[in-house]
């Protein structure tokens, strides 16, 4: 056997193990998006476009971790882009009110917490679907932003605060830096422990976990607890990164935030999805939309462009559910 054979079998074999990765396809899109912008963009592979496209992806990305654990549940958080605009404008009106950076920062991370477990208690304990209480607490938030601001943004923040918007460690963004760290955190709890064994299942199949003894209320409201807090985390960042608080920022958030959840492998039932799909999917809309804007692309095409390719990851990822059962 020639040496060339041996190569081309264990290419082969390695393929065919990619393959079966949940996020395969995903990453090959990716991969071909990043490909395609390189060759028909000068400005595409740059540094300063591409630490642009890092901030960017960073508050979708995220947002998306807690969309993630929710999805996995067969949920939804439709409250994520608005929560987010909540605990912002809350941080910044601390900020300028005299109140110290890091005790404004844990409040309005609190908040997100508390917003995020109050959805959680309506949807596993007053057994409300989450669609209506996402969307109630979509307008909810929204609403309390812009009173709280009377619709107008909130400056003078501590300019120490723009560090983590703005700053680096070592050449490296620090929203870049702080994505990494919530990512590797939710891939150790949902691969490594009990918790995260206990979401995909009470996803697979709700009752059977019920009757196995796992204690599904809770796990649901843990997940929109995280989800709400993942949130006011983005919150931190795209405050920062503005220095001011905008009561509309977070604005059709949800969306993208769904669609890096959906372009990653999660499958909308629960139970099916990965943390790193749902990274890939982000990075794969982010490099999307900063492409297309580069090209010139009108952003009311973008939207359609980007409503066409969910479409497409759902009808692949029904199909290859079907092909299994």
């Amino acid at each position: 056997m020639t040496n060339s054979s041996v190569s081309n079998g264990s290419f082969k074999d390695t393929f065919k193990k990619l393959s079966t990765l949940p996020f395969f396809l995903p990453l090959v899109g990716f991969v071909l998006v990043f490909i395609i912008m390189v060759a028909v963009t000068d400005n595409f592979l740059t540094y300063s476009n591409l630490s642009n496209i890092g901030r960017q992806v960073s508050i979708n990305a995220i947002i998306a971790v807690g969309m993630t654990f929710a999805i996995l549940t067969g949920g939804i958080d439709l409250a994520v882009g608005s929560v987010m605009a909540l605990s912002g404008t809350i941080m910044a009106g601390l900020m300028a009110g005299g109140i110290p950076m890091s005790a404004a920062i844990l409040v309005g991370l609190a908040l997100g917490l508390v917003l995020g477990g109050i959805n959680g208690a309506l949807i596993a304990y007053a057994k409300m679907p989450p669609f209506i209480v996402t969307l109630a607490m979509m307008t909810i938030a929204r609403g309390l932003a812009l009173i709280y601001t009377g619709g107008y943004p909130i400056a003078g923040l501590d300019q120490a605060f723009a560090f983590f918007g703005r700053g680096d460690v070592f050449g490296i963004e620090t929203p870049i830096i702080i994505t990494i760290i919530i990512y590797v955190i939710a891939y150790i709890v949902l691969n490594h422990t009990p918790f995260g064994r206990h979401v995909y299942a009470t996803g697979g199949n709700y009752e059977a976990s019920r009757l196995s003894g796992i204690k599904v209320n809770r796990i649901l409201f843990l997940i929109y607890a995280i989800s709400g807090l993942t949130s006011a985390l983005a919150g931190v960042i795209i405050t920062s990164r503005l220095m001011s608080g905008q009561p509309n920022a977070g604005v059709a958030f949800e969306m993208d935030a769904i669609a890096a959840v959906v372009l990653g492998g999660a499958a909308m039932s629960g139970g099916k999805g990965t943390i790193i799909g749902t990274l890939v999917g982000a990075l794969l809309l982010g490099v999307l939309n900063n492409g297309l804007n580069l090209i010139g692309i009108n952003p009311y095409v973008q939207n359609v462009i980007k409503g066409i390719i969910i479409l497409i990851a759902v009808y692949v990822s029904t199909e290859k559910k079907k092909a299994r059962s």
